[in-house]
């Protein structure tokens, strides 16, 4: 027989004893499978039959009262019977039914094992990503009260249940195509970096987020009993990203935060607005197939400096993460609530005379060009000791980098990329080195990935984080000199520092003086978050308020469990 067999029997049979199945507010959970299954039944009439016979046995009728019909569930991520555990006749259908449905075939492909519902379809079009619904809402704080509401429901989903649901993300975005397309979107709609790139960055996120196995807990014991301390929720998380990073951002901030318990609410950057409402369109339409609670992930149609704001004020959100430059990472460390804060940084990679230069070169033309440098991890300016400077620039004009010398062309790059207020100019913002020549009148092929120039530390190119692929090269007379430069071009951010050398005692002096979040020795930069590199990754590095590379424990706080003179077995 089928389901509908099955539930029109269960209707008819609790209609006699003076009962019908009341609907659920939100789905209620897959029944407890029995210790062992009913005979074998062959239609609604030995169904009938069978469930008569229970009743009929029990000679209970389900109660009436106020207690509510149902709770939040403690097994799975919905609502259960407030009554169920005293009810006879619920637990005595609950097992019917499970052992009817033993029998019965394979759950259906697309159909949900938490909720029953089919799953709906995860196809979202480049024109339907801009519009409401899944999780996009017209206000900030219709956003913000949907997450909230999710987040209430979502404290009783089981640990299995967001594991599920962090497995369910990773799997949208490890999709071949579905990388391909937010990667050329992103490139497309931002004008910044290139799609390769950015489909390594989006692997890598899905790929090396933490989940759950991050949330740790420590236990304690003794004669006063048992204490544990556990990571748990802040609730409404308020998350600012970045024009460079739109979708990595969105996927591995929404990995950590629901793996720890939290909705997540995104304050978008208006240029890359399409493929951010996209991104968690998906995430939504995902979550949904698995039956989490609806608006786990949300943001606003029309991003915006207001809307930015007003989430930020917002008395629900209980927590801001903010990754991006540093004007919006003292906003966010001013409102009053928890703040993680991403800010820039300005790396310095550092070679000696120990080096590999061959590798180093390799390494600083790979990690220096990556996303036509956008990733603030990207190597901004090399140090080099003197002895070895010239060697180290022949093996990078090998290996893609175009080594300009003519002070007229120096000029001209000045003009094209710094603004009036001796920063970045936003339109040559993570275009490629071919581009920026070809702005100066020098036509180079697609081989050529990094600009190389050799300057003094006081020229702009060094002293500014200008995210293109423009690298200056300065000249230092000693190991120990180099270091104590490169500290001070970092300018303090404590974000990323390079170096390469086989000095260990170097390597040790320039790591403990440096002092950055991340210390990349003899790889290229981006090893740092994971990709040629050991470790998780994430794209909001927090140097400014001390969480570092960012996980699920970051976004959750530390709660204490204690147990008094009991639980202590040794």
């Amino acid at each position: 027989m089928n389901d509908q067999q099955i539930t029109d029997a269960v209707a008819q049979l609790l209609g006699g004893h003076g009962a019908s199945p009341a609907a659920s507010p939100v789905a209620a959970p897959a029944p407890t499978p029995a210790p062992a299954a009913p005979p074998a039944t062959t239609g609604a009439s030995s169904v009938e039959d069978l469930i008569a016979k229970i009743l009929a046995e029990g000679g209970a009728k389900p109660e009436t009262g106020a207690c509510p019909d149902y709770v939040p569930g403690s097994k799975r991520c919905c609502w259960q019977r407030a009554r169920g555990d005293n009810d006879p006749t619920d637990n005595l259908v609950s097992k019917l039914l499970a052992g009817a449905m033993a029998q019965s075939a394979a759950p259906k492909r697309g159909v949900c094992p938490v909720t029953g519902r089919s799953a709906p379809d995860t196809s979202i079009t480049d024109e339907e990503a801009l519009t409401l619904g899944d999780g996009v809402f017209e206000t900030m704080d219709e956003a913000i009260e949907a997450a909230e509401e999710a987040q209430r429901q979502y404290l009783f989903c089981s640990m299995a249940a967001r594991h599920q649901f962090v497995e369910g993300i990773r799997e949208v975005f490890l999709n071949e195509a579905t990388l391909e397309r937010i990667s050329r979107m992103a490139a497309d709609l931002t004008g910044m970096g290139n799609t390769a790139h950015k489909i390594i960055k989006n692997r890598v996120a899905a790929q090396k987020s933490p989940g759950v196995e991050d949330l740790t807990t420590d236990a304690c014991s003794g004669d006063g009993g048992l204490t544990l301390v556990e990571y748990s929720p802040y609730g409404v998380i308020g998350a600012i990203t970045p024009t460079t990073n739109p979708t990595e951002t969105i996927i591995c901030n929404s990995i950590g935060m629901l793996a720890a318990g939290n909705a997540a609410v995104f304050s978008p950057h208006p240029r890359a607005k399409q493929v951010s409402l996209l991104a968690i369109k998906m995430i939504n339409r995902k979550l949904a197939s698995l039956g989490a609670p609806a608006n786990l992930v949300v943001t606003v149609l029309a991003p915006s400096i207001e809307n930015t704001n007003a989430m930020m004020k917002h008395p629900k959100v209980r927590m801001l993460v903010a990754t991006g430059g540093p004007g919006i990472v003292r906003t966010v460390m001013s409102t009053g609530k928890k703040a993680i804060g991403a800010g820039a940084g300005n790396p310095p990679v550092v070679v000696d005379e120990t080096a590999d230069i061959e590798k180093a070169a390799q390494d600083i033309v790979n990690g220096s060009s990556f996303d036509n440098n956008l990733p603030c991890i990207a190597e901004k300016e090399i140090v080099a000791v003197e002895q070895i400077a010239d060697y180290l620039i022949s093996c990078m004009r090998k290996c893609g980098a175009y080594f300009v010398e003519d002070p007229a062309i120096v000029k001209k790059l000045e003009a094209l990329v710094i603004n009036e207020k001796g920063g970045p100019q936003t339109s040559c913002v993570g275009k490629s080195a071919r581009y920026l020549l070809d702005k100066v009148g020098i036509t180079v092929g697609d081989d050529i990935k990094l600009i190389l120039i050799d300057l003094p530390k006081e020229h702009v190119f060094v002293q500014e984080e200008l995210m293109m692929p423009i690298l200056p090269l300065v000249r230092s007379p000693s190991v120990d000199d180099a270091i104590d430069l490169a500290v001070e071009l970092e300018h303090g951010n404590r974000h990323t520092a390079i170096m390469h050398s086989t000095n260990v005692r170097k390597l040790t002096k320039m790591a403990k003086l440096i002092q950055t979040t991340i210390f990349v020795k003899n790889g290229p930069s981006y090893a740092g978050i994971g990709v040629g590199g050991e470790g998780h990754t994430t794209f909001t590095i927090a140097g400014p308020t001390g969480e570092g590379l960012t996980s699920a424990k970051s976004f959750a706080r530390l709660r204490r469990c204690v147990m008094v003179e009991a639980l202590n077995v040794r």
